[in-house]
């Protein structure tokens, strides 16, 4: 328990940028949250099949298997997953994504966001 009595979340986090994973994880761990790192959709998907997690940050672009990519084989692995995801993404603009997010029950922050947007958006996540 932390110091509020209140279980801690587990979050996975998702991107290829090395240093903005750490960065995030710093950050969410901070502010109490249990903090596992994928740096690919295949890893995390991995990760998904053996663990449970109470939100999902992912990028969208990613090398091997894109986040959307992920989102439906993590769905179709866990439906309870459908309303678990936070996409960050810095192709806000690009259609087939545009679509996509508009598409799932989860959120989305557009890079460049601050670290206080992120902790909020997870905090409204495992709410």
């Amino acid at each position: 328990m932390n110091a509020t009595n209140q279980p801690f979340k587990a979050v996975l986090l998702v991107d290829d940028d090395r240093r903005l994973v750490e960065a995030l994880s710093s950050a969410l761990i901070s502010d109490n949250f249990l903090v596992d790192s994928a740096y690919d959709g295949d890893e995390a998907f991995l990760k998904v099949k053996v663990q449970q997690y109470d939100a999902i940050v992912c990028d969208l672009m990613m090398p091997k298997l894109r986040g959307d990519e992920l989102y439906q084989r993590a769905v179709a692995l866990h439906p309870e997953l459908a309303g678990k995801f936070l996409f960050i993404t810095g192709h806000g603009d690009d259609p087939e994504m545009r679509r996509f997010l508009s598409t799932v029950p989860g959120r989305y922050l557009l890079k460049p966001f601050t670290v206080q947007e992120l902790i909020d958006a997870v905090g409204r996540l495992v709410g």
